[in-house]
């Protein structure tokens, strides 16, 4: 039996788990080794289950882009602690976000 590639065997789990009809679905790093092409499909897909189904989406992602890309909101943790909460553009332009996952200059 032959293996299904990586992007399309994610997408595949994720299908699974919303055959479970789930109010909310919770994924951790569902973006992780993916190439591009693979999660620009996985953003569409995950849009249109929220569009399609009402599903709530809980995404634990470190791919900002994406985040900031596919969020109608976004939390931000620093060592378990809330420094961010809010639009993607809010978070982008919080100081706390900023100084923890960009630096400052010196």
């Amino acid at each position: 039996m032959g293996q299904l590639p990586y992007g399309l065997q994610k997408r595949v789990d994720l299908g699974r788990a919303l055959a479970m009809e789930p109010q909310v679905l919770l994924l951790d790093e569902p973006m992780a080794g993916m190439n591009v092409e693979e999660k620009q499909d996985m953003c569409r897909f995950i849009l249109d289950v929220n569009d399609e189904f009402g599903t709530t989406i809980v995404l634990i992602e470190h791919d900002m882009g994406v985040v900031m890309d596919i969020s109608d909101r976004v939390v931000v943790l620093d060592y378990g602690k809330k420094i961010g909460d809010g639009t993607p553009d809010e978070v982008r332009n919080n100081e706390d976000v900023i100084r923890a996952y960009l630096g400052t200059s010196h």
